[in-house]
């Protein structure tokens, strides 16, 4: 046994020493709990790609990555798990194989670094690599960022599955695991991890804030235009589908329900036959992927819904740092709209949304104030959809945890989607992200810049312990006393409820 376990620290040390001096540690290469790595070196980063994190039978939770032998190369991204893309993200992956993450890391060797975990948005497309984290890192901080099982391969219930509808929720916390786990061997402090996201993303973190098996995994939260507790009037997201009570969440007996509309739809009466079907043929069946975006609760992942835990205070004990962007559902309304040529009857769709309070709505938002019919219905549902959600998300949070609110507000942000209109998108939903990651489709100007190195700031300062504030930086109190306000030259804390008409909406 002592000559096996002293062969195990030789081929470990080997594995890690460069091979021109014999002895000095390889920066390139690091040895996780399943086996050692190879990254590659840039200028000012390490960045390792590719590494396996688990593995996962379809619809079957995730288990650890088998441990393999000798160095495997981690310069190339995993594969992204099955989706098939959009208009503004011409995509397609059919690789149930997938759940890698990417470790971008200073370039310096360092130790207990603040460990980010990065959940990309989108629940239907996207992969983690598409996050470029350099210039977090550049700031002394270990980023994950992470693939999970998306659409119908996450969210998909049928009677004789476990945990219906939670397969990438379950993904994430195995992933956050893995970070537990291999956070120091990469510089990064295993006790200190931070778990971000935008969209779904931060929705996804509505989640992890509430399942039970969540608890101990990470230490800070950071939600970026999150819809833990928001609902859909009728018409908003898509014209003509009706009011949603949530977004996000959707009992276990609805998803089951849905999947076995589509199982028969997949000429499927039971599970093996659907196990066995290729992937081709599940991404071929028209809004399969998106009709299954939303997590499903009352199992046991999440017994109750993230948003009753929520307003019920029962969820972990974290800070968080959480806001949205001024012109949320501008995106959206172009989208549907003025990318198709069409103009929205703005006063037929407040009356779809909201029947008898539609002539009060109409008073409020006159469309003669705005430029256009768009402008005006993007104005009334960021209002009534994101803001009103956001500010009471963060209002419940605070009153357990420390919460630092903030409200992206620059209205000039460039678009980074591939989405060719004149529209004006003012602060978009998402449109924080090239503030925050490395993105050569979206040119910042000087002051632009000067605001990404305050955000870049800000959340590091909130990773590193718990308080986004730090030398050279506007100061940011905690939600009692306002929301930050985040634009070029215009640092400032504002009242968020008055901003976006709280008090009427009430």
């Amino acid at each position: 046994m002592r000559i096996l376990l002293a062969m195990a620290v030789l081929l470990t040390a080997c594995a890690t020493t460069d091979a021109g001096t014999g002895s000095r540690p390889d920066p390139a290469v690091v040895t996780t709990d399943a086996g050692a790595v190879r990254g590659a070196l840039g200028g000012q980063h390490r960045l390792f790609q590719g590494i396996r994190y688990a593995t996962a039978a379809r619809w079957a939770a995730p288990q650890p990555a088998p441990a393999w032998r000798g160095v495997k190369d981690a310069t190339e991204p995993g594969a992204m798990c099955p989706q098939v893309g959009s208009a503004y993200a011409p995509i397609r992956s059919e690789t149930e194989d997938c759940l890698f993450l990417n470790v971008t890391t200073p370039a310096e060797p360092g130790t207990r670094r603040p460990v980010m975990v990065w959940v990309h948005g989108d629940g239907a497309l996207g992969a983690g690599h598409f996050s470029d984290a350099r210039k977090l890192a550049e700031r002394g901080v270990v980023v994950v960022t992470i693939n999970y099982r998306l659409g119908v391969f996450s969210g998909f219930g049928h009677p004789g599955l476990r945990d219906s509808g939670t397969y990438g929720l379950q993904d994430q916390m195995e992933a956050l695991r893995w970070v537990r786990r291999n956070a120091a061997a990469f510089g990064g402090d295993p006790r200190n991890v931070t778990v971000f996201g935008v969209s779904y993303g931060a929705l996804a973190i509505g989640g992890l804030l509430t399942a039970p098996a969540a608890k101990g995994l990470f230490d800070r939260a950071i939600m970026q235009s999150g819809e833990t507790m928001m609902d859909m009037p009728a018409g908003s997201m898509v014209p003509g589908l009706p009011a949603q009570p949530s977004f996000a969440w959707r009992s276990e007996a609805e998803t089951i329900a849905m999947g076995e509309h589509f199982a028969g739809q997949l000429g499927c009466s039971d599970l093996e036959c659907l196990r066995r079907l290729p992937v081709k043929k599940i991404l071929d069946v028209p809004q399969i992927m998106n009709a299954f975006q939303s997590y499903a609760y009352g199992n046991g992942v999440l017994p109750d819904s993230p948003a009753t835990a929520v307003r019920e205070g029962r969820f972990h004990r974290v800070p968080v740092l959480a806001g949205a962007t001024r012109d949320e559902h501008r995106l959206f309304v172009a989208m549907n709209y003025d990318m198709q040529g069409k103009t929205p009857d703005y006063s037929a769709l407040v009356r779809e949304a909201f029947g008898k309070k539609a002539p009060h709505i109409l008073r409020k938002y006159p469309i003669n104030r705005y430029k256009s019919p768009s402008m005006a219905w993007a104005a009334v549902l960021t209002d009534r959809m994101w803001a009103r959600a956001t500010h009471e998300q963060n209002t419940l949070l605070a009153r357990h945890v420390p919460v630092y609110g903030y409200e992206f507000a620059d209205r000039k942000a460039p678009m980074f989607l591939p989405l060719e209109t004149d529209f004006a998108w003012g602060a978009y939903h998402a449109a924080d992200l090239p503030y925050l990651f490395e993105d050569e489709k979206a040119a910042l100007s000087a002051g632009q810049r000067k605001l990404s190195g305050q955000m870049i700031g800000y959340w590091t300062n909130f990773a590193r312990g718990g308080d986004p504030n730090g030398p050279g930086l506007p100061s940011w109190p905690r939600l009692s006393s306002g929301t930050l306000s985040l634009e070029p030259g215009a640092v400032r804390i504002v009242d968020y409820a008055a901003r976006h008409r709280l008090g009427f909406w009430k």
